[in-house]
């Protein structure tokens, strides 16, 4: 690892010092142009084979139904609303936090700053046209909150089976986007 970093050093240095200035008025050369800028860092192992695809079972190791699975990644901060609902996040999914009731994770949320979709491509940003194309047959509802906003639904949603929600604001923009099982897909302030 040091000799790559090491390298990589070398190579920006060396990028660096063969640079045109900017009162260089002469063209590139070919050899200039054919010399390939450095490459950007590759992401670590860990972040690369890290799951960001949401599924009616979960995203990554959290599974709707099961405990988190120990060193996840996901923890609970310290204070929370109470002890029969809880509240995990993980550092390597920004914008993504899970609800867990009875020692078991009930819903997944992902919202501003997350960059997880469903496998439909579906993803915080996506537009109401998008949405329905991927998700035909929603039940809309108002959103809580959010004037104009409006909450679309799986229309299985109250069978107990893992289930869809989205929330989208007034401009028809997909805010939030939830799987997990009722109530708890349909609790609108974390716990509640």
């Amino acid at each position: 690892m040091k000799t790559l970093l090491a390298a990589t050093a070398l190579a920006l240095t060396l990028s660096a010092c063969s640079a045109p200035t900017p009162t260089d008025e002469a063209a590139p050369t070919a050899e200039a142009s054919e010399t390939a800028a450095p490459a950007a860092p590759a992401a670590t192992a860990t972040e690369a084979s890290l799951d960001r695809t949401m599924t009616l079972e979960g995203l990554g190791p959290l599974k709707i139904g099961q405990p988190v699975p120990a060193g996840s990644g996901w923890t609970k901060p310290d204070m929370q609303a109470s002890d029969a609902c809880l509240i995990y996040k993980s550092d390597a999914y920004p914008g993504v936090y899970a609800i867990v009731e009875n020692g078991a994770v009930r819903r997944i949320t992902a919202g501003q700053g997350s960059d997880v979709t469903f496998v439909e491509g579906i993803g915080v940003g996506a537009t109401r046209a998008q949405v329905d194309g991927s998700f035909p047959g929603f039940r809309e509802t108002p959103h809580k909150y959010v004037e104009g906003g409006v909450d679309l639904t799986a229309p299985n949603a109250a069978s107990g089976d893992a289930a869809v929600r989205f929330e989208l604001d007034g401009a028809g923009k997909v805010t939030d986007m939830h799987v997990g099982t009722a109530p708890v897909l349909g609790y609108v302030e974390g716990c509640a």
